[in-house]
C-alpha cells in the first residue's frame, strides 16, 4: 500500500488494482488455509491427539473465543486502517495454519487454533465492513454471490488437490498445512505491495455503538452463530465418528459443497436481489429446520450415510444465503456505523459459540440426535426473525414492526 486513494478516483486504476479485486484476492486467500484447515480438523485430531465429542467441543469453544472478542477491531481502528488489519489477520491466519501439524496434542492444538482463528475472525469483522463500504448497494448481492463463488473455487483448489494426492503421495498432515498456509502468505503479500490504500467517502464511527433500530439485525446474527455451531462443530464430526469417513472421503464431501456454491451463489445473489432478503432468509431457515431434523433421524432412525452426506451438502448451500443477512444491513446502516457495527455483530454473533460447543459436546455424548433437535428448533426461531424484515429495508423501516414502534422516542 504504497499511497491513499479515494475510493471515488479508484475506477481509473487499472484493474488489477481496484478496491473489488482486492476484495476478491482475499476472498481466494482466506479459503486456502480456513478450508484445508477444517478438511483435515476431525482426522487430525482425533489421530493426534485421540479428541472425542467433548475434546473436540472444547476445541471450538477456544476457536470462538476471538470471534466473542471481534469487539476489539474497533479500537484497534483507531490506530490502524481497516486494509492494513485485514491483511496483517490474513497473513496471521496462514502463518498459524502452516504450522498447525507442529503442535500434535491438546494443548498444541488449542493453542494454535486460537492464534488462527485471531486471524480468521478479525479478517473476516473487517472484510464485512469493507465489503459494505466498497460496494453499490444496487450490485451488493450479485457481486458478494460472485465472491462467495471465487471463495468456493479457491477451496476447491485446496480440496481438489487434498483428494488426489493425500492417498497417492502418501502426504502427511504437514505437508498440506504448510502449502495452504504459505499460499495465503503469498496472496497477502501480494495485496499489501501491488495495492493502493483505498479511502472510503464516509469516515467511521470508531467507537463501540448499539443502536435500537438495528435491534433485528442483532438478533438474526445472535441466532446465525448459534445456529452455525451446530453444523460446524458436529456435522462433520459425525461423519468421521459414526461412518468411519477418511481424510480423502470428508475432503470429497467438501468437495461436492463447493461445487455446489460456484455454480449456485452467483444464482442466490441475484436471487437476493430479485425478491429480497425476506424472502431469501426465510427459504434458508425453513430448509435448515428440515435439515436439522432429518439429521436428527440419521442417529434416532439409523437413515445411513448417503442420506446424511446428502444433507452436509444441503444444510451447507442453505448456508450461503446468509449474504442476504449482510445485504440487509447495508441498507439499513447509517454509512459510518458500518464498521462499528460489523465488529459489534460478529460479538453478538459468537455470544453462544463461546459457551454452545463445549456444552453440546456433553449433550453429544448422551443424545447425539437432541444436538441436531436443538438447531432445528434455533432455525425455527430465525425464520420467525426473518419474516419481520421489510420487502425494502432502509434507515427508518428497519423491520415491519416499524408502525407499532413510531411511537417510540427516537435515538
Amino acid at each position: 500500500m504504497t499511497r491513499s486513494v479515494p475510493l471515488s478516483d479508484a475506477r481509473s486504476l487499472p484493474l488489477w488494482r481496484r478496491p473489488v479485486t482486492l476484495l476478491f484476492l482475499m476472498a481466494v486467500a482466506m479459503p486456502l488455509s480456513f478450508a484445508t484447515w477444517s478438511a483435515l480438523l476431525n482426522n487430525f485430531v482425533i489421530e493426534a491427539a485421540e479428541f472425542d465429542g467433548s475434546d473436540i467441543g472444547w476445541l471450538h469453544t477456544v476457536r470462538e473465543i476471538p470471534g466473542f472478542l471481534a469487539i476489539g477491531v474497533i479500537a484497534i481502528i483507531v490506530f490502524l486502517h481497516e486494509q492494513t488489519l485485514a491483511l496483517l489477520s490474513l497473513a496471521l491466519l496462514g502463518a498459524a495454519t502452516a504450522v498447525t501439524a507442529w503442535f500434535p496434542s491438546l494443548g498444541g492444538i488449542l493453542t494454535i487454533t486460537m492464534l488462527s482463528s485471531i486471524g480468521f475472525h478479525y479478517y473476516e469483522t473487517v472484510n464485512q465492513s469493507l465489503t459494505l463500504q466498497w460496494l453499490p448497494k444496487d450490485r451488493a448481492p450479485q457481486i458478494l454471490g460472485w465472491m462467495v463463488a471465487a471463495a468456493s473455487a479457491s477451496a476447491l483448489v485446496a480440496y481438489g488437490a487434498i483428494v488426489m494426492t493425500w492417498e497417492s503421495l502418501d502426504l502427511s498432515y504437514n505437508t498440506v498445512y504448510m502449502a495452504s498456509g504459505g499460499l495465503t502468505l503469498v496472496i497477502t503479500l501480494y495485496c499489501a505491495l501491488a495495492m493502493p490504500r483505498f479511502e472510503a467517502p464516509e469516515p467511521q464511527v470508531k467507537r463501540f455503538i448499539l443502536r435500537r433500530r438495528y435491534w433485528l439485525y442483532y438478533a438474526l446474527q445472535f441466532m446465525s452463530g448459534a445456529r452455525r455451531q451446530i453444523f460446524v462443530v458436529f456435522a462433520g464430526f459425525m461423519m468421521v465418528e459414526r461412518f468411519g469417513f477418511e481424510v480423502h472421503e470428508v475432503t470429497g464431501l467438501m468437495l461436492v459443497n463447493l461445487v455446489a456454491n460456484i455454480l449456485f451463489a452467483p444464482l442466490m445473489g441475484r436471487a437476493v436481489h430479485r425478491f429480497g432478503e425476506r424472502n431469501a432468509l426465510a427459504f434458508e431457515y425453513a430448509g435448515l429446520i428440515f435439515v436439522f431434523l432429518a439429521y436428527g433421524g440419521v442417529y434416532w432412525f439409523g437413515w445411513g450415510v448417503a442420506l446424511a452426506a446428502a444433507l452436509y451438502v444441503l444444510d451447507h448451500l442453505f448456508f450461503a444465503l446468509a449474504l442476504a443477512l449482510k445485504t440487509y444491513f447495508q441498507k439499513i446502516a447509517a454509512p459510518g456505523d458500518i464498521a462499528p457495527t460489523a465488529a459489534v455483530a460478529f460479538t453478538i454473533n459468537h455470544i453462544a459459540a463461546v459457551f454452545l460447543p463445549a456444552l453440546l459436546g456433553y449433550l453429544w455424548l448422551q443424545a447425539p440426535d437432541a444436538v441436531f433437535a436443538l438447531a432445528a428448533g434455533m432455525a425455527g426461531v430465525s425464520l420467525a426473525l426473518a419474516l419481520l424484515i421489510p420487502r425494502h429495508p432502509a434507515p427508518g423501516h428497519e423491520t415491519r414492526l416499524q408502525p407499532l414502534l413510531a411511537a417510540a422516542p427516537a435515538e
